[in-house]
């Protein structure tokens, strides 16, 4: 059996670690970062163990459905939920460019207090994933700091923005 892969990414932001934690679990500060550069719209957005996040990326003639499943919540510390592409009603279902890619992935996120600001750390790591599900995310490794790194620029934004309305 061959070791799982993990897709680790760090950042620091300079923001306050509430400030951080709410754009992760505030739907309308949610929306505002994830998927960048496509407009996300949230369907359900329930953050407590056993909730779940139905989201919809729209860009020009284009959708994806995600469905995320809160399995832990830590606040203002962790959150941990398996991430799944969805059909549009609501099912696991292969990505059409990638049929191979995970069909769950159990994606944590924590956040440290530093000098600075805050420390964020996410895995993602394949769940319940077959051979061919576990090589395929293993050669995407290199590359998936661009939709994540993406994201997390967006993040930094807002946390500036937000933090120059409150200044």
């Amino acid at each position: 059996m061959t070791e799982r892969p993990v897709f680790t990414l760090e950042r620091q932001f300079s923001a306050p670690r509430d400030l951080v934690w709410k754009t992760w679990t505030q739907a309308d500060l949610f929306a505002r970062w994830y998927g960048p550069n496509v407009d996300t719209i949230l369907h359900t957005f329930d953050i407590q163990p056993g909730g779940s996040i139905l989201l919809e990326m729209r860009w020009d003639g284009g959708s994806k459905h995600e469905r995320i499943e809160i399995t832990e919540l830590d606040a203002p510390h962790q959150i941990r939920w398996l991430q799944s592409a969805v059909d549009e009603n609501w099912h696991i279902a292969p990505m059409p460019q990638m049929p191979d890619w995970p069909r769950v992935l159990d994606t944590r996120i924590t956040l440290t207090d530093t000098e600075d600001g805050t420390h964020l750390t996410l895995t993602w790591t394949p769940h319940n994933a077959t051979q061919a599900e576990l090589d395929c995310f293993r050669m995407a490794l290199a590359g998936l700091d661009k939709g994540w790194g993406a994201g997390m620029e967006v993040l930094a934004e807002l946390l500036q923005s937000l933090q120059a309305e409150t200044a």
